[in-house]
């Protein structure tokens, strides 16, 4: 039992398994709508694009979550109003938006060579360096966007499903575009330090599809997603204490192995039901 509770006696730990699970159940929850949204590229893109606006706040020596939160709020509106403004497809607009926004980090890295350790930080996560502040950041965040997704649960949905229609029915859609913007900034904002900008779109993406797999109700998807995010994320800061591996990858590594076990059982459970039918037929 000693040897089972040995990673909770490290204050680093602690603080990053609490920070971990609430990250995993935040981009599990912002998964579906971005699933749903057929946006999952956005996910990639806007964690780039938040890397460039961290560099940014990094070189005018100004806070680490207000520029790097600013930049990714106005990058996720560009790219929302470059879509609707001049009918671009809207993987073009990320990839240009995005690519541009991470292009400016880089370059500034290249001609700022004294925070290479905050550029792999960035791009790795840094699991050693998580705060007590860092944990109040985040837990903050997913009360947040919690309250937020409440109060605006029936305007999200019908916006995320059918916009078109939505607008006609008083749904106010280009302010549900600006806050699901404001929110997917602030998901990644607090998920850089536990899982890197390289890992963020896969911890959004994975738990949702991976529960979309499993049933079509909107309610559950939602349900399930978070808890596999928040499950993936104990248990990925917990595997990777004793097998000296990233905390992000691990934790990413276990979505995808939870998926492809979904889809061996789903697909099983589908062949199994059209031998019934054709049995009976």
């Amino acid at each position: 039992m000693d040897v089972l509770l040995q990673p909770f006696a490290f204050e680093f730990f602690r603080n990053g398994t609490v920070a971990a699970v609430l990250v995993g159940a935040l981009c599990g929850a912002i998964g579906v709508y971005i699933v749903l949204r057929g946006m999952s590229y956005i996910g990639h893109g806007l964690s780039h694009a938040v890397f460039g606006g961290a560099v940014v706040a990094y070189v005018m020596s100004i806070n680490f979550y207000l520029g790097a939160g600013l930049w990714g709020f106005l990058a996720a509106l560009l790219i929302n109003a470059t879509v609707r403004r001049a009918r671009v497809n809207p993987d073009a607009a990320i990839g240009v938006v995005t690519t541009a926004s991470f292009a400016v980090g880089v370059a500034l890295i290249s001609r700022y060579r004294n925070f290479t350790r905050s550029f792999d930080a960035a791009l790795f996560g840094n699991v050693l360096g998580v705060t007590p502040q860092d944990v109040a950041v985040v837990a903050g965040v997913t009360v947040l966007v919690a309250l937020a997704l409440f109060f605006n649960y029936k305007r999200l949905l019908f916006a995320t499903f059918d916009p078109e229609v939505a607008g006609v029915y008083g749904v106010p859609t280009g302010w549900m575009d600006t806050l699901f913007a404001l929110i997917l900034a602030a998901t990644i904002i607090a998920s850089m330090q536990i899982l890197g900008v390289t890992m963020i779109a896969a911890a959004i993406v994975v738990p949702a599809i991976t529960a979309r797999l499993l049933t079509d109700s909107f309610d559950r998807m939602l349900l399930f997603s978070t808890l596999f995010g928040a499950l993936t994320g104990f248990a990925g800061m917990y595997l990777s204490f004793y097998v000296d591996v990233s905390s992000g990858a691990t934790v990413v590594l276990l979505q995808a192995a939870l998926f492809g076990l979904t889809l061996a059982v789903v697909a099983k459970r589908r062949s199994l039901a059209q031998r019934l039918v054709h049995t009976h037929v």
